[in-house]
């Protein structure tokens, strides 16, 4: 197996132009790795990076435990690409939702050169986002000790009072130029590399953390006597849980219903056009993993703002309620796993259109055997695609929980436990399958086999 992996390889780079798109893609991502380290000038963040150190390993972090990991720990390091892409995927998932409702915009989507226009008010919106994030950044980093709660340290730039307006203009235009530069390049390595250059911006963020993944693990094992608790018994429950999420998220990511649709024989003119048997992919997974972002960040804000209204305000039950919103708490666990299912819901509703479906469908000559065309088809989509969504909706919930239990229940290590489940696992396993798809497609267009046996799965039979 390992030996077939390794000629698959070899034979990427046989392929000039699958060769040159490999080796621009790597490029460009080790250069994202540069915004991530390099600080911003002024700003000392090393108090802070040892905070965040200090919070995951006693199993914190929350949202901004799950931001930093989306910038790769340029968070915590005050680097120049504090912010991430996460404008940048929150501009976008905007504008799509708005398609969603807009009646404008939706139009906009199906016209020639709308999707171009589409494009463009996504890089204003982003840009528009990086300056209201990254002045609130910047305020959170001249107050980080009411910011980031337990934080305790020196301040985190030498400015005098009298030049803090220099530090608020100067952060602000390095970080949005840094965001900028970050969309920029996703954009080029979808064009000119090989993958969706924006996931594998995240993707090399998210892998940037295994080193610390490791060294948390290596401690597990090493500490003796009562500090430890760890023997070989969890390395081998850990392994098999490895294993298991892994081949379940490979799973639930591939999985799809596929409606079969006849087209009848239709004529236009003076050509008749055959009919044919075709199928409709419905996408387990439909929503990815924006329910569980959507859901971490929601479920973030209230117990933030109810411990910080119950210091203001000296009310011990708002400190109370914020404690039992924390990720720590079994009301916490439920509620994320309902806002899971909501969102996942949410994101169909939105986003899957069997109304136009059923429309194209009939426009075509398309319909499903047994099915009547236009409302019918349009009810038994609606139907299928709610039933298959709870499917991966109950899914995402498990994986997006697992981390949450090895931390809290079982005393694991936070950047160990994020390899196990949960939002990164989600985008590592989606994006390497979408890279190693593409990857394949210039392979079996060059006759050399990909990385399954001659580019598919074989039956039984």
């Amino acid at each position: 197996m390992f030996k077939k992996i390794a000629s698959t390889f070899a034979n990427c780079f046989k392929i000039p132009e699958l060769k040159s798109r490999i080796i621009f893609t790597l490029i460009i991502l080790a250069v994202c790795r540069v915004i991530s380290i390099i600080p911003i000038p002024g700003i000392d963040g090393a108090g802070l990076q040892a905070f965040f150190d200090a919070q995951s390993k006693a199993g914190g972090g929350g949202l901004m435990g799950m931001y930093s990991m989306f910038t790769g720990g340029a968070l915590e390091r005050c680097a120049i690409g504090a912010l991430g892409i996460m404008p940048y995927i929150s501009a976008t998932i905007i504008i799509q939702l708005l398609s969603a409702v807009v009646p404008r915009l939706s139009k906009l989507m199906r016209e020639e050169g709308g999707r171009a226009k589409i494009v463009q008010y996504g890089r204003v919106l982003t840009l528009l986002l990086c300056i209201g994030q990254g002045l609130f950044m910047t305020i959170s980093w001249s107050r980080a000790e009411g910011f980031f709660q337990g934080f305790s340290g020196d301040l985190l730039m030498p400015y005098m009072r009298e030049h803090m307006w220099w530090y608020f203009i100067q952060t602000v235009i390095i970080l949005t130029t840094g965001t900028m530069l970050l969309m920029w390049f996703g954009e080029q390595i979808t064009e000119r590399g090989i993958g969706n250059g924006v996931s594998l911006v995240i993707t090399i963020g998210i892998l940037a953390r295994l080193p610390m993944a490791g060294q948390g693990l290596v401690d597990m094992f090493s500490r003796t006597g009562d500090e430890g608790g760890f023997n070989p018994f969890y390395a081998i429950v850990l392994l098999a849980l490895l294993v298991s999420v892994i081949a379940g998220v490979i799973a639930i990511t591939q999985a799809q219903r596929k409606v079969p649709v006849q087209y009848a024989q239709r004529a236009v003119g003076r050509k008749v056009y055959q009919g044919g048997t075709s199928f409709m992919p419905l996408r387990v997974n439909y929503a990815g993993v924006m329910p569980v972002i959507f859901a971490s960040a929601i479920l973030m804000l209230p117990a933030q703002v109810f411990s910080k209204a119950g210091e203001f305000f000296s009310m011990p039950f708002l400190t109370k309620l914020a404690n039992m919103l924390s990720d720590r708490s079994p009301l916490y666990l439920v509620a994320y796993g309902l806002m899971i299912l909501f969102f996942s819901y949410f994101w169909v509703a939105t986003q899957f259109n069997e109304l136009q479906i059923a429309d194209d469908l009939k426009k075509y000559g398309g319909y499903i055997p047994g099915v009547r065309p236009g409302q019918a088809t349009s009810t038994f989509l609606h139907n299928a695609m709610s039933r298959i969504t709870l499917a991966g909706a109950v899914f995402l919930t498990v994986i997006a929980v697992i981390p949450i239990i090895l931390t809290t229940r079982m005393g694991i290590p936070d950047p160990v436990s994020q390899f196990f489940g949960g939002t990164g696992m989600l985008i590592l396993v989606g994006v390497m399958l979408d890279t190693m798809r593409q990857m394949e497609s210039h392979l079996l267009m060059r006759h050399y086999d990909g990385f399954l046996k001659k580019g598919r799965i074989k039956g039984r039979f």
